[in-house]
């Protein structure tokens, strides 16, 4: 049985059904608290660099040539080896749950992850 990768923003309370929580932004969220955010995992570096990250600012407009820029740079080793971590860690959950900030749940790096942490468990 494989797992099944799915996306949360920090906002919405968590469930049982998450599985393993993995906050996936450089930032913490504002006004929630650790206890709130209830997480497995806080995993700042598969997040965007902080240039690309101001650069993109969830402009829809720049969402193609954000998702090939940030697909670069998760193809860099520190990043590879990150997203092994959090598949590792997260073995035993039959979900993981990509945890983000942003308003927006069309254009930000959890959509772009899911499909990479996808591809890596099918492996």
């Amino acid at each position: 049985m494989s797992q099944q990768v799915l996306l949360k923003r920090a906002y919405e309370k968590p469930a049982k059904s998450d599985g393993f929580r993995v906050l996936v932004d450089r930032l913490w969220p504002r006004g929630i608290s650790k206890v709130k955010l209830r997480l497995d995992l806080w995993q700042k570096a598969v997040a965007p660099s902080t240039e690309l990250r101001t650069w993109f600012d969830h402009d829809p407009a720049k969402w193609s040539d954000f998702r090939k820029r940030y697909h670069a740079e998760l193809r860099h080793a520190a990043n590879r080896r990150a997203i092994d971590e959090t598949i590792d860690a997260a073995k035993n959950a039959d979900v993981i749950t990509l945890v983000y900030g942003a308003k927006d749940s069309e254009h930000n790096e959890a959509v772009v992850l899911r499909g990479v942490f996808s591809r890596r468990l099918q492996r």
